[in-house]
């Protein structure tokens, strides 16, 4: 695969969500020139907004964002691509919207946005999720009356012993305990309290621990370091956008050696750029992405790819090594409704 270059599958909202997507999308990546072509529909599923991989296996996982039973699919990934169905299995909630494999490769953790729930799917050798195993509950509001009447799990991570979820409705990151016997989750005290209106959406944790936060509804980015009672405590804020106009981030990446972070911007559709030196997030540049509501992007190599959902397309910048700014490269790539950019790499083809 390496001669030919690296796949990158896209995720996309169906018409079931009013999307134009016809599943998951497979291109092929040159890694030299960042150049992406289209090979086709790798899989039909209903709307596959985002997608993860199995650590060890070459199992491809999508969640399947329906508003009333939202669902998650697996699929075994040949060397060419091509994508055979293995299981689909009900997340027990509505919307699910983001999903990880835990590091051991046991586990599917699961966020069901409109309901505010965290699925638990146990894994088989094969990497085929079975039942779930739990479905925590999350409560909370904050004050946005529209769009924080309830909790909304937007994000799913299992970190350092710990499952960390942003909930957009209560403004925090919940820490919760996975049981590696039962697969139950213990739900812990918040590692995140965030400032009310904040609607935690992402998160990424910086190569020297820091917590970084993404706030759709506060346009902002923030970041925690520990505190003494073992939460994380605010250390520093910054606007993601200057331009005029509403403003909701959506997607956070960090470069390979942590020294700069990347946001997307939607509604300025601008990827922001900060300059990272561990105390401080300081803003470096604010470029256009050539396309509408970047919805999702990832950092390949010199390359950042944004995914424009309303503009159906997927745009290419190279990162400069010295300042970190990305710069425009070539056309934009044609994609209905992309939502998720996942590379795939020989290592996890056996």
């Amino acid at each position: 695969m390496g001669a030919n270059g690296e796949l990158v599958y896209v995720g996309g909202y169906t018409g079931d969500k009013g999307g134009e997507a016809e599943g998951i999308a497979l291109l092929r990546r040159d890694p030299a020139s960042g150049v992406l072509t289209r090979l086709g529909v790798a899989a039909r599923t209903p709307s596959p907004s985002f997608l993860a991989q199995h650590p060890a296996l070459p199992i491809l996982y999508a969640v399947n964002e329906l508003e009333s039973d939202g669902t998650v699919s697996a699929f075994r990934v040949a060397e060419d691509g091509e994508l055979t169905p293995l299981a689909v299995q009900p997340t027990g909630g509505s919307d699910p919207a983001h999903l990880s494999v835990t590091p051991d490769g046991r586990f599917l953790l699961v966020a069901n946005y409109s309901s505010g729930s965290v699925a638990v799917h146990p894994l088989d050798p094969e990497g085929a999720p079975g039942e779930r195993t739990d479905l925590l509950d999350l409560e909370g509001s904050g004050p946005d009356a529209e769009r924080q009447r309830g909790s909304h799990a937007h994000m799913v991570i299992a970190d350092r012993g710990s499952v960390l979820v942003a909930d957009l409705g209560a403004d925090r990151v919940w820490r919760c305990r996975l049981d590696p016997v039962s697969g139950r989750l213990t739900l812990l005290a918040p590692a995140v309290t965030a400032k009310p209106g904040t609607g935690p959406r992402h998160l990424r944790l910086a190569p020297d621990g820091t917590l970084l936060l993404v706030g759709e509804l506060a346009a902002d980015l923030s970041w925690y370091r520990p505190a003494a009672d073992g939460s994380l405590e605010l250390a520093g804020e910054v606007t993601t956008s200057t331009q005029d106009g509403p403003n909701f981030p959506s997607e956070i990446t960090c470069g390979r050696d942590g020294r700069f972070i990347y946001v997307a911007n939607r509604g300025p559709n601008t990827i922001s750029t900060f300059a990272w030196d561990g105390d401080r997030a300081t803003p470096v540049a604010e470029v256009p992405t050539g396309g509408d509501w970047p919805r999702h992007m990832s950092l390949l190599g010199d390359h950042l790819y944004v995914a424009n959902q309303l503009s159906h397309s997927v745009t290419a910048f190279r990162i400069d090594h010295e300042t970190g700014v990305p710069t425009a490269e070539g056309e934009a790539s044609a994609e209905a409704s992309p939502t998720c950019l996942l590379r795939w790499t020989s290592m996890m083809v056996r």
